[in-house]
């Protein structure tokens, strides 16, 4: 499906917009023949939305059907405790669920089945949902829900958003969502959906490509090994210590370099191979440390031609450069390294999207292709830019749409929505809007 088809075309009158869409729902819901019906709903009804329907009719969901909750209590926790999605569920929540709480919204997480995990957000949304059992436990897969934005991703596979009348079932239908699979990225298999329901306010199109981002940011984090929050504060610790020793702190630095810059515990820097930054790169990453075979995947993506022999050797020359810092069996580092890629990644943790983004100054070593580094700058880059996507303080967006986001049109239009009317920062959004929708030929 190419074009905006898994876009809400709702135009400058939602309410009639919806009214149109509810007429023909009516009239599909109504007829005999569905197969009929759906030819004559005319340019009015998505052709998704129109399947959607007849994928709901053949699996003879009532309209007064409600989703059947399937776990409860102990069996739920354990279940999605055990989940893979249960090791992202924060990049979610700091992504989506920042944005559910701020607004009269909900973030929804479901397994591949359809079945809700985690339901978070605004109190009052939350009770208004449970009325439909938009709850954890729930089965929403179109199969027991209708259409509806988390069951119509996982049937299509795709990004997509569902706005009011567009739902199969009418009790649904004060609600608009969006919705996106997220996947297993050694597989390809989806693992669930990452979803944001609230009123026609979602029927927007940073609503659909928060959930985008929100997705591709999970997979990226489940391509590495688990960085949990003890490995974040095994790394404060260790450089609590560290400081506590000596007044000068070992530090990389490789955000928007070639080369990494290396400050040595003596005070003295040194530039540092490419294939020696991300080797730092990875064992800054992985505290506990990595076996031969785990840095070769990180560097080479197992690749066959890759040499254990050539690894080896480059641990050899880089260990010349730092001295004890880098033991092996695993490998590892024997004392903290700060870097200023995780001090953008701390930003972000404690919510500090200000600080996140006035110390980013470009992409974590751009010229390199090592699977592990690539992994991590494409998470940093997912994370800062839905998070500002995301954001309604203005000299936050203003601040990365002058960096990183002077060429992305979502970020100014963003800027141009969250600005004072008449404000300087408002005229400066939509001129640089007005010209990138010019050079994209929009």
């Amino acid at each position: 499906m190419g074009g905006n088809g898994w876009l809400a075309q709702v135009g400058d009158d939602p309410r009639q917009r919806a009214r149109e869409i509810a007429h023909a729902h009516s009239a599909f819901v109504a007829a005999p023949d569905h197969a009929v019906a759906m030819a004559g709903t005319g340019p009015g009804v998505r052709e998704l939305v129109a399947q959607s329907w007849l994928r709901s009719s053949d699996a003879r969901v009532a309209q007064d059907a409600e989703a059947p909750v399937t776990l409860t209590d102990a069996e739920l926790l354990a279940y999605r405790a055990a989940h893979p999605l249960a090791r992202v569920i924060g990049v979610l929540r700091q992504i989506v669920g920042s944005a559910a709480e701020d607004g009269d919204h909900l973030m929804a997480v479901s397994d591949a089945a359809g079945r809700l995990l985690w339901v978070e957000g605004n109190r009052a949304a939350r009770a208004r949902a449970a009325r439909i059992n938009f709850v954890e436990g729930a089965l929403w897969d179109e199969a027991h829900a209708g259409t509806n934005a988390p069951g119509t991703a996982l049937a299509l596979d795709h990004e997509v958003q569902i706005f009011a009348t567009e739902h199969f079932r009418q009790t649904v239908q004060a609600w608009t969502c969006a919705a996106a699979p997220i996947h297993d990225p050694a597989t390809g298999r989806i693992l669930g959906v990452v979803d944001l329901t609230g009123g026609d306010t979602v029927a927007n199109p940073y609503s659909l490509a928060l959930v985008r981002v929100a997705a591709r940011a999970c997979e990226e984090a489940l391509w590495l090994p688990p960085q949990t929050e003890t490995d974040l504060r095994s790394q404060t610790e260790l450089r609590s210590k560290a400081e506590l020793r000596s007044g000068t702190a070992v530090r990389l630095q490789a955000l928007d370099r070639c080369e990494g810059a290396l400050r040595l515990a003596d005070g003295r820097t040194v530039r540092l191979t490419r294939r020696h930054t991300e080797l730092l790169i990875m064992l800054t990453l992985h505290q506990d440390g990595l076996t031969g075979d785990q840095l070769s995947d990180l560097l080479h993506g197992g690749c066959a031609t890759a040499s254990p022999t050539t690894l080896r050797v480059e641990l050899t020359r880089l260990r010349r450069t730092v001295g004890d810092l880098l033991c092996s069996r695993p490998y590892r580092l024997t004392a903290p390294v700060e870097a200023d890629y995780l001090d953008i990644a701390a930003a972000l943790h404690r919510g500090d999207l200000a600080a996140a983004v006035a110390g980013y100054p470009g992409p974590l070593l751009p010229s390199s292709e090592a699977p592990g580094v690539v992994a991590q700058r494409r998470w940093l880059d997912t994370q800062l830019r839905a998070s500002v996507l995301a954001d309604g303080d203005p000299r936050t967006i203003r601040a990365w749409a002058d960096g990183s986001g002077f060429n992305d049109l979502q970020v100014w239009e963003r800027l141009a929505a969250v600005a004072p009317y008449g404000s300087p920062q408002r005229g400066v959004a939509l001129a640089r809007a007005r010209e990138l929708r010019e050079e994209y030929g929009l």
